[in-house]
């Protein structure tokens, strides 16, 4: 793995944990973070041990407490455009990775904490985790991508209540809303996101990752299109062994063995 600054990275068991680590700051996205961030997950997306990513931050207060003011405070509006693009850049990078990622969200989720947790696939947040999009209270809007992945998430008229009222909510809403999969204690967070990460571990990794493409594509397709790429998918699973194991193994009554080679035409 490569040498990271405000990063810790563990990789078990096909497992990788990636941390935010600048506790003092709350983990604020500053551009030295953003850009370790891009990095990491371009390694990992790279690495063939790894099946699972969890993402989550140092500390029991702050997942990512929002992007660094002290930083933005002075940027001009080309400036400020620029650093939009490389956080939604940089987001997009977890978004499309091949490998599912599963943020484990411990304390504050605002901002930028927020916009980062909704390029995840799976959002697991502690009791005392707290969301908001706090942007208009500053005069700005949400710039990394949470003006359209919230409203995706959420629906388009809750997006607008939290986005327009900046107020901040409680895991407990958060996961009425569906912003997030699951609530659990937070000395119970990281187990749980690896519980769920082992879970998706003994599957079919080609399979997995077939998934995922078919959910995020089609998210962006008409139904009708998106319907006809879930069909080419689905027929491209019939060119590798994982089919041929799994199904054999579930006629048999045994344990599959998935490889992830595509051997057939």
């Amino acid at each position: 793995m490569g040498e990271y600054n405000n990063l810790l990275v563990q990789e078990e068991q096909g497992i990788a944990v990636v941390t935010l680590n600048r506790p003092k700051a709350l983990n604020a996205l500053n551009d030295a973070l953003m850009s370790e961030i891009g990095d990491v997950f371009t390694e990992l997306n790279n690495k063939d041990s790894v099946k699972v990513i969890i993402l989550t931050g140092a500390g029991e207060k702050s997942f990512v407490a929002g992007a660094d003011i002290k930083e933005m405070k002075d940027l001009n509006a080309d400036e400020a455009k620029r650093w939009a693009e490389k956080g939604e850049g940089t987001f997009l990078k977890i978004e499309q990775c091949e490998k599912p990622v599963i943020a484990a969200i411990n304390g504050f989720a605002l901002g930028g904490g927020c916009e980062i947790a909704m390029a995840c696939d799976i959002r697991i947040a502690s009791e005392n985790a707290k969301f908001g999009q706090p942007e208009v209270g500053l005069g700005i809007i949400p710039g990394f991508g949470g003006t359209q992945r919230l409203s995706r998430l959420v629906g388009r008229g809750m997006a607008k209540y939290l986005i327009y009222t900046a107020d901040m909510i409680k895991a407990d809403e958060a996961y009425r809303i569906g912003l997030v999969q699951k609530v659990v204690a937070l000395e119970n967070l990281l187990d749980e996101a690896k519980k769920i990460a082992q879970s998706i571990s003994a599957k079919s990794q080609t399979a997995v990752r077939l998934a995922k493409d078919a959910i995020n594509r089609g998210a962006e397709m008409s139904m009708a299109n998106a319907m006809q790429y879930e069909a080419y998918i689905f027929g491209l699973c019939f060119s590798g062994e994982d089919q041929a194991n799994g199904m054999s193994a579930f006629v048999n009554k045994e344990k599959p063995q998935f490889t992830g080679n595509f051997t057939k035409g």
